[in-house]
């Protein structure tokens, strides 16, 4: 297949899975190293993994090792569906190659490329001395098979660096655009809101998280005419902790009767005895109006450590208040990339990528003594080890991974009230459970495959992990070495919108 020639193969065997072509590069590596009894001396050649990072539903390379023809099927990264990937061999030297993607020809802008007789095209240079290029996997390299081989010969390119003057130019643009637009502007056409009375029972109220699929709901007191607070799934995490208490005066039974607001009434002395930690779990109503600033709006949530503010409306005549959205920060960052997404050169730092910029949390490297370390569980540890771990960290997700740290699957907040299913949590003791088999009756499937988790690459733009995190749902991305998927980090809606407002 020539550039700019329709000839793609339509047969869907190109979609060869992973397995497959890592055993055809590696039989094409054994078959054209020269054979013992052949008499013919072959070069060497070297596997070299491949990536498109940039999403698609056909994705092909080609390129001088290819003649040019013959495009070469790229899969899709399990658990990681934008990215595609594929090994081939390469001979020592120069190469050039491009991307075939959906009918379209594209090259990666965010690695080596020159204009070319084909256009512009990516280049890759394989050294001769293998031995000589090994050495830039670096001390902290995990050790990997012969059949686990990343480009390690593509010499990498020196990481932008962004002035002070364009992170405040930035930082000054993103906060006049949050102060002149208003929490109204983040009403849906349509759509419900649903809130809980205070009165009814603990148990009912987990029931309705789990089957409406939310995290958080506001809640009504009939008797003061007011929204008094919300329920979230820290409050389940909070109840199920109390049950495993053998000297808990709150059985399984009591919470089959007891109202929200009788638990709500003991629950910041109750985090305070568990985890002297009660300011972690405000009292105080956290709301905003529908005139209220984005900025403010962002800003309540950060200060309080919520993950939504409800937008209440309070008319003049003394009528009940309307609750008219939950906002969060997603729905404020999707305003962001909506109006910057034609003039991404008024924000230079866009195009940052994440791994240039304080952002995030980090897996400490080795030598590294200060720093946040990241919470990551293996999944044969308890779910009362997770559930503590999301307490005293203060964090809304742990990654799970295993034993060499790759990234299996990620264990939320919101995922507690899938024991809400059945009365699960009756059943069950939070110690004797395992994560795996907590994140089971989530996936409400068989395997422990991880599709629930949203990725990024440590190369991937600000501008991208923006993008995805705008998404509903999406409230962090976690970092991962792309090929192993070895966890490196983690990004959180908070980390965003604290680097972008400064705060």
């Amino acid at each position: 297949m020539r550039e700019g020639g329709s000839d793609v193969a339509d047969d869907d065997s190109v979609r060869e899975d992973w397995e497959t072509v890592v055993k055809f590069a590696t039989r094409r590596i054994i078959e054209e190293s020269g054979h013992e009894n052949s008499g013919v001396s072959r070069p060497l050649l070297v596997p070299m993994r491949f990536f498109w990072p940039y999403g698609g539903d056909r994705v092909f390379l080609t390129g001088s090792f290819t003649r040019w023809s013959d495009p070469i099927p790229m899969s899709p990264m399990e658990g990681c569906p934008t990215v595609f990937q594929v090994v081939w061999s390469l001979s020592p030297g120069y190469h050039q190659f491009k991307f075939y993607v959906d009918g379209e020809w594209r090259h990666d802008e965010r690695q080596p490329f020159v204009n070319g007789n084909y256009g512009v095209v990516n280049t890759v240079y394989i050294a001769r001395d293998l031995d000589a290029v090994s050495p830039s996997l670096g001390p902290e390299a995990p050790s990997r098979s012969n059949m686990d081989l990343d480009d390690v010969s593509i010499h990498p390119e020196p990481v932008p660096t962004i002035s002070d003057a364009d992170l405040e130019v930035s930082r000054h643009r993103i906060a006049t655009f949050l102060s002149r637009h208003i929490a109204y502007e983040l009403l849906p056409d349509s759509g419900k809101v649903i809130a809980l009375d205070v009165n009814i029972a603990v148990k009912q109220a987990f029931h309705i998280l789990h089957e409406q699929g939310i995290p958080v709901v506001p809640l009504w007191d009939s008797f003061k005419g007011q929204y008094v607070g919300v329920l979230s799934a820290l409050d389940f995490i909070l109840i199920l902790r109390e049950l495993g208490n053998h000297g808990s005066n709150l059985t399984e039974e009591e919470l089959e009767t007891h109202t929200i607001s009788f638990w709500k009434e003991g629950k910041v002395q109750l985090s305070g005895q568990t985890d002297g930690n009660a300011s972690s779990y405000p009292r105080r109503f956290v709301h905003a109006g529908p005139y209220d600033t984005l900025k403010d709006v962002a800003l309540r949530i950060l200060k309080s450590k919520v993950a939504m503010v409800p937008i209440i409306h309070s008319s003049q005549d003394g009528s009940f208040p309307q609750l008219l959205n939950l906002a969060t920060l997603s729905e404020v960052l999707k305003c962001i990339c909506r109006h910057f997404k034609h003039s991404p050169s008024s924000l230079p730092i866009l195009q940052q990528p994440i791994c240039s910029i304080p952002l995030g949390t980090w897996v400490p490297k080795i030598g590294e003594s200060n720093g946040r370390p990241l919470a990551m569980l293996r999944p044969n540890a308890s779910l009362g080890a997770a559930l503590s771990l999301l307490i005293q960290a203060d964090v809304s997700s742990i990654p799970i991974v295993d034993e060499n740290d790759s990234l299996l699957d990620i264990y939320s907040r919101s995922d507690i009230t899938t024991l809400a299913k059945d009365r699960a949590y009756a059943q069950i003791h939070l110690d004797e459970m395992s994560i795996h088999q907590a994140l089971q009756l989530c996936q409400d499937a068989n395997s422990f495959n991880g599709q629930r988790c949203q990725m990024c690459l440590r190369s991937d733009t600000l501008h991208k992990v923006m993008e995805q995190l705008a998404n509903a749902g999406a409230r962090r991305l976690v970092i991962v070495e792309a090929g192993s998927k070895r966890v490196e980090g983690i990004i959180s809606l908070t980390d965003v919108f604290k680097f972008l407002l400064g705060v």
